[in-house]
């Protein structure tokens, strides 16, 4: 065997394995298989002491293979574009909620991080018939629905929401740091690193700083 015809055959057995693992990640849609649209949906963004909490919600098309999909934190930033776009191109609807933060203080973090769930899950057109979830039971939705622990690593359409979801907050952070360049946004995306800390303690808090997250900072 040449070692091209190796390097084919180990490149067969990856993709099969991708296909195999992919497979398995659709035991909850299929369990709803007698739903016609199947929504999952996922957040990013709360623990960050900055920017607001997204939601992305996808309802994937059953007939077309989207490989790779996984929890966002699982995969490089460079794949989690690539995957975005492919999500973009490939699902029948997807939904974006951005709750800022000035409502995340007004209401707490949970509450805000349903409010941009509801939010995704109103953008989609059609509406899903059956709702699965990252860990959590929204409240205040009519639609069926199952809150999967970990359900980001367990179920493909979580895990294109989460994709979605990291990756809309991930460039509203780059934006931000052309605004704001002294605080490192584009590093730290917010969250709560020690250059964050000594930032916010030298320059002040801004707008989009989550004030109940901070208050001991300042």
């Amino acid at each position: 065997m040449t070692k091209k015809e190796e390097a084919e055959l180990k490149r067969a057995a990856r993709l099969q394995a991708e296909r195999e693992r992919i497979e398995g990640m659709k035991e909850y849609e299929k369990k709803h298989s007698d739903c016609l649209y199947i929504c999952g949906i996922d957040e990013a963004g709360r623990g960050p002491f900055a920017g607001p909490v997204v939601a992305g919600a996808v309802i994937l098309d059953k007939n077309k293979e989207i490989l790779y999909l996984n929890d966002s934190k699982k995969l490089s930033e460079k794949k989690r574009e690539e995957l975005y776009d492919v999500i973009m191109e490939n699902a029948i609807s997807v939904g974006v909620g951005v709750v800022d933060s000035r409502i995340i203080d007004e209401i707490n973090i949970l509450q805000a991080t349903f409010m941009a769930m509801r939010e995704a899950i109103s953008r989609l057109d059609p509406q899903p018939d059956f709702i699965l979830a990252d860990a959590v039971h929204i409240p205040d939705i009519i639609i069926p629905q199952e809150g999967i622990i970990k359900g980001d690593a367990k179920s493909v359409s979580i895990a294109a929401g989460s994709i979605i979801a990291k990756v809309t907050r991930d460039r509203m952070m780059y934006e931000y740091d052309k605004m704001y360049p002294e605080y490192g946004f584009a590093k730290h995306k917010g969250y709560g690193t020690a250059a964050h800390i000594e930032a916010i303690r030298k320059y002040g808090p801004l707008d989009i700083h989550r004030r109940s997250f901070i208050h001991n900072y300042i």
